[in-house]
């Protein structure tokens, strides 16, 4: 697999992200320094979501989210340790390296979808699972709001009937700013 996105920007959201964030294990940010010390690695390293189907695979987390603090993955073996994800990545510098890292706000942060690449290890069955799921909480989403809508205006009617101005401005602001987001 041919990488798109160049060394130097990979290189350049590793600097970021350790600047950024603080990591659950310190041995992932010598990990992560050890990667972006080696142009040719680098070539290499993918950055991806669902790591865990990938054939080699580090999955690092940020102290600001509730998942592993960090699994290296390879073939059908899982392992937390750090040291020998190193020693296994610097022993078969010739294979792909498929990173996932997980941080708060990683799904619409602008430096992280730059260099985040399609996983193709991902099977196709997981892929319908994942559409369906966002479809469910479009649907979802909009029921809620829809929900929301006639709950305030059902309150908005009740200040009217109370002749409660103030209730009626706060309520008549919440619905303007849920009505903006559709």
């Amino acid at each position: 697999m041919s990488s798109v996105i160049s060394v130097v920007e990979k290189k350049d959201f590793l600097r970021w992200f350790l600047k950024t964030f603080q990591l659950k294990r310190r041995e992932c940010a010598w990990l992560l320094n050890y990667l972006i010390s080696d142009d040719e690695l680098m070539k290499r390293v993918h950055f991806v979501e669902k790591a865990e189907y990938c054939p080699k695979a580090l999955i690092i987390s940020t102290t600001d989210v509730e998942n592993v603090p960090f699994s290296f993955h390879k073939k059908k073996h899982v392992t937390m340790d750090a040291e020998k994800a190193f020693h296994d990545i610097r022993l078969h510098d010739d294979e792909d390296v498929y990173i996932q890292l997980n941080f708060i706000g990683s799904k619409v942060n602008h430096h992280y979808v730059a260099v985040l690449e399609e996983n193709p290890f991902i099977p196709e069955n997981n892929e319908m699972a994942t559409v369906d799921g966002i479809l469910a909480e479009l649907v979802l989403d909009k029921s809620l709001r829809s929900f929301a809508k006639e709950q305030l205006q059902a309150d908005i009617d009740y200040a009217l009937d109370q002749q409660n101005r103030e209730q009626f401005i706060k309520l008549t602001n919440e619905l303007k700013k849920l009505l903006s987001l559709d």
